[in-house]
């Protein structure tokens, strides 16, 4: 990720207009804001959440609230919890999947 060019962004996260996207089971909303090419969000993830594609998209993640899990396609997997953070760059090859059991709030850049 490089971050040249990107204007100073101040936001109210409550202002954000939220977004629903369907999971394999659950929803996950997002209030999402833009930054030259980075996307900024803070995502609910629904109890009982599961990502329907695997993502090949880097991102990093701080989990603020609830549990949220991360399988990858060579049989890896990890959970984190409030306060851990994960990064992943772009990669094809190695695709990841979230899902949340109990329900997640994460801040996520990609």
């Amino acid at each position: 990720m490089e971050l040249h060019g990107i204007p100073m962004v101040v936001t109210d996260w409550q202002s954000v207009e939220p977004v629903e996207h369907i999971g394999e089971r659950g929803t996950s909303v997002w209030r999402s804001v833009e930054a030259g090419p980075v996307r900024i969000r803070v995502v609910d993830y629904s109890p009982g959440y599961r990502a329907d594609h695997w993502c090949p998209r880097g991102h990093v993640i701080l989990i603020l609230e609830g549990e949220f899990s991360l399988s990858f396609k060579d049989g890896q997997s990890l959970k984190l919890g409030p306060g851990m953070s994960f990064v992943i760059g772009d990669d094809e090859n190695n695709p990841h999947l979230g899902f949340s059991e109990g329900g997640a709030k994460a801040y996520i850049i990609d």
